[in-house]
Order: structure tokens, then sequence, then C-alpha cells
């Protein structure tokens, strides 16, 4: 299922451009475009659900092994030491885009960049190594 009026479902058929590290049947994670750190990636359904109350048990399920991927190869690619796992439902929770998505914001040592908002010029990098860290 896909809503045609919905960025998130347009992107995550590859309708529109993204900076994407990793891709299967049924998610697309790309690199958000406004980081919170270098690294930060959006795991986006191909099938459209609102937020986590329409998300089906199979969808829900495989998005965690997903994430799970994905922060395995921040560690590795980006060197973080640890990451969370975001996930906002409805506009007053922070929900921008009302198309389920996990946030993967990958966390680094007080010492090494925290990636503030600026991160997005090392978009390109990051996605680099996001791509290799998977093989």
């Amino acid at each position: 299922m896909k809503d045609e009026n919905c960025i998130f479902c347009k992107i995550a058929a590859g309708e529109i451009p993204s900076e994407t590290v990793y891709e299967d049947e049924q998610f697309r994670a790309i690199l958000d475009l406004g980081p919170a750190s270098a690294g930060h990636t959006l795991i986006l359904p191909k099938a459209h659900f609102k937020d986590v109350t329409e998300i089906s048990d199979e969808y829900a399920a495989n998005v965690l092994k997903v994430a799970a991927k994905l922060g395995k190869a921040m560690k590795k690619g980006l060197g973080c030491e640890g990451f969370n796992l975001v996930q906002n439902n409805g506009e007053a929770a922070g929900q921008t885009v009302m198309h389920f998505h996990m946030h993967v914001i990958p966390r680094y040592a007080a010492s090494k960049e925290r990636g503030t908002r600026k991160a997005g010029s090392k978009i390109k990098r990051s996605a680099g190594r996001l791509k290799r860290s998977f093989y």
C-alpha cells in the first residue's frame, strides 16, 4: 500500500532521490538531511503506515532487525560507540511526516564530533562508510 501524496512513500519507492545506505524488499534506509549526528539514518517502510498504531506485525518485527544491522554498520563504519533508536508517533510527539519511520542516531564519545545539525555537509562521506560496512 502506498499513499500517492506521501513524500516518504515516494522516497522509499525511489521516485525522489535520497542517500540510500540500505535497502531490502520492505525498507529503504536513508541519511537524514537534518542529522542530529553524523550518520543519522531514517528507516522507511516501502508500504505506507501512518504510525506505530497502523504498522503490521511483520513490518514491526523487521524494522528492529534493520535497525540492528544499521547500528552494527554505524559502529564499524563510523566509529560511533552507541546509537539511539527513536520513533515518534503523532504531531504532539514530534512526528513531522505522517509515515512510520525509525531514526537510528549514532552517538560518539565526548572527545569526538557530536555532529549537530551542521553534520549535513558530511552526508555523502557517511553514506559511503555505512554502505561499505554492510559487507
